[in-house]
């Protein structure tokens, strides 16, 4: 498995038609969670605060996937659902012709850091 150095490179290696996915939600948690860092996280990379991860974001072989934390993704599976997205306990999957709507990527950061106490 690759480490990868920052966000930049992790996007870089990821499935070119990924890429604007990624660097689209990078963008949203960045200015959602503006107090927080950027780090990689096993082999992931996140946004976090006080050594603990509040979202993180990856990719695959044809999707990606937003991981917060599990109350999260309770509190907000009906809007993951009406989205028409898949959830597992904490994160969404999404792709280039589905992909996941801004306001559901702000409320899970806000909620997953609600959640987290960070």
């Amino acid at each position: 498995m690759t480490a990868f150095a920052d966000h930049d490179a992790y996007i870089a290696a990821a499935p070119e038609a990924l890429r604007p996915l990624l660097s689209h939600v990078r963008s949203r948690l960045a200015q959602t969670l503006p107090d927080a860092e950027e780090i990689i996280q096993y082999d992931m990379p996140g946004f976090g605060s006080a050594g603990l991860v509040i979202a993180g974001y990856a990719a695959f072989s044809k999707q990606c996937g937003l991981y917060v934390s599990k109350g999260a993704i309770s509190a907000y599976s009906d809007d993951i659902a009406a989205a028409g997205l898949k959830a597992s306990k904490t994160g969404v999957t999404f792709s280039p012709s589905k992909p996941i709507p801004d306001e559901l990527i702000a409320a899970l950061a806000l909620a997953s850091r609600k959640e987290r106490g960070v």
